[in-house]
Parts: C-alpha cells; sequence; structure tokens
C-alpha cells in the first residue's frame, strides 16, 4: 500500500507538501504531509528515501527525528538499544542536510544524537540506477525500488516500488528528463505520478527551476509507450484548477488525473 500524505507544491489548509507512505515503514520524501501521521505511526517509520535537498521534501525530517527518539529506544527506554532511522539519499543531498540543517543552528544534529554512536538518524548514500530492497512485510516479498534519474536544480531523484501490477513511478521534482524514459523503457507502469508545478502562463518560471508545465509535460508523456494512468503532483495551492484545466486540454492517449492527499495506492509485493 502507498499512502499519499502531502503532494502539493506548497502549503494550506488541507495542502501539505510531497510525502509517501509505503506500507507502514518507508516514507518516500518528508514534506509537511508527514505531520498527518499519528504519534504511533510516525514512530513506525524505519526508512526515508530522498528525491532532493529542497525543503518542502525533507522539512519534517529533523521534527520527526525529535518526536519518536524515546519512542523507539530500548527497553526501559534504553538509548543503547536505540532502533535507528535510515535516510537514503544522493550524496549531495546528505551533504546539504548536513551543513544546513543538522550543524546546532537550525536544528540539533540528529545524526549524533542521543550519542555519535547510538544515533536515531543513520544517513545512506544512493546512486542514480540503484535497486534498494527492504525487508518483507506480513509474509509477502522484498520490497525493491528503483532510484530513478530526475532533471532539477539540485541533484535529484525519483523512484520505481516494484509491483505486480508494474512499477508504480515517482518522477521527484524535474523538468523534461530523457533520462528518465530511457530507464523506464521496455517497463510495464502500473501507475505513473508526475509534477506540474507551474501552467502554461508561467512556462519560463518552470524551465529555470527545474519544473514542468503541462506543455512540457505533454512532450514528456508522448515518451512513454501505450497507455498509462497519470496522477499529477506539485501544483500551488490556488493553481490547481487552472493547471488541471490545461492538463485535461492536452491531446494524449494516457488518463490523467490530480494525485489527492489520502489517495492510496494498492501495490502488493508478492512473492
Amino acid at each position: 500500500m502507498i499512502r499519499v500524505l502531502g503532494c502539493s507544491g506548497s502549503i494550506a489548509a488541507r495542502c501539505h507538501t510531497t510525502a509517501f507512505l509505503l506500507d507502514d515503514d518507508i516514507l518516500l520524501d518528508a514534506g509537511s504531509g508527514v505531520g498527518e501521521l499519528r504519534l504511533d505511526e510516525l514512530a513506525r517509520i524505519d526508512h526515508i528515501l530522498l528525491s532532493h535537498s529542497h525543503l518542502d521534501h525533507i522539512l519534517s525530517i529533523p521534527l520527526l527525528a525529535d518526536s519518536v527518539m524515546k519512542l523507539r529506544a530500548g527497553p526501559n527506554g534504553s538509548m543503547a538499544d536505540l532502533k535507528p532511522i535510515h535516510v537514503h539519499a544522493l550524496p549531495a543531498t546528505i551533504d546539504a542536510m548536513r551543513k544546513h540543517i543538522f550543524n546546532g543552528v537550525i536544528w540539533p544534529d540528529f545524526t549524533r544524537l542521543p550519542s555519535a554512536h547510538n544515533p536515531i538518524l543513520v544517513l545512506h548514500e544512493i546512486d542514480i540506477g540503484q535497486v534498494l530492497t527492504f525487508p518483507a512485510r506480513g509474509g509477502l516479498a522484498d520490497r525493491r525500488v528503483h532510484v530513478l534519474p530526475a532533471a532539477h536544480t539540485v541533484p535529484g531523484v525519483g523512484f520505481g516500488v516494484e509491483t505486480p501490477q508494474g512499477w508504480w513511478v515517482f518522477s521527484g521534482d524535474t523538468g523534461p528528463n530523457p533520462d528518465l524514459w530511457k530507464a523506464l523503457n521496455g517497463q510495464r507502469i502500473a501507475q505513473l505520478i508526475i509534477e506540474t508545478a507551474f501552467g502554461n502562463e508561467e512556462a519560463h518560471l518552470a524551465h529555470i527551476s527545474g519544473h514542468l508545465s503541462p506543455q512540457s509535460l505533454a512532450k514528456e508523456l508522448a515518451q512513454l509507450d501505450g497507455e498509462v494512468s497519470v496522477f499529477i503532483t506539485h501544483p500551488k495551492p490556488g493553481e490547481v484548477p487552472s493547471v488541471l484545466a490545461q492538463i485535461r486540454a492536452l491531446d494524449t492517449q494516457h488518463r490523467i488525473e490530480p494525485l489527492r492527499e489520502g489517495q492510496r495506492f494498492n501495490v502488493p509485493v508478492e512473492d
């Protein structure tokens, strides 16, 4: 199961930034949508996969670490047996978090707290093309997540989750991205979650900020084989109706719908 916690390009009432929950223990990005989880749900998160370093995709990590540290301690609250949260990201993303978030000025360094030997956050470098494997849950097969290329203003990736129906694909923040379509060539795509942050009237902003507009989205989708279920993420609050109207006017074979907070994708992993 993949649950949409946030899919907005910024914040407002009932608009939260990007975060997806895979089963109950893996986050794909950690925007403000993570705050929709109860404390017990937060405490079950073991892994966070980050697409890139921008604030709207990472802002919940420092607060999450603070919220669950005691809950993830060992028996009798022993910090020596603390169960850490593993954060997986590009080297540049990890470097940005160390320099600009976990620096003792913006936030305490939870990669060294409660101690350097038993931190609540453990950072792991990933690379484009890598396949991340996570242990099975509920008697099903291991979960496999592919790290896909993105084209943004900072180093970034997308993710492809293997399911029996095909890959569930999240583009990450990206502008025109031929490498993504090369990576997906020959794969069966169950759902494609792809960003469209700006309307056509702001196509120049989309271009310089590494995002898509409906007109550039159409060129991207033309590179997909067959008919695919496409879900649009990352438009700004207040701009969703106009962006979606422009997208619905596109001449495309694909089924295109807006992604919605609270939406769930049933993506079981079978043996």
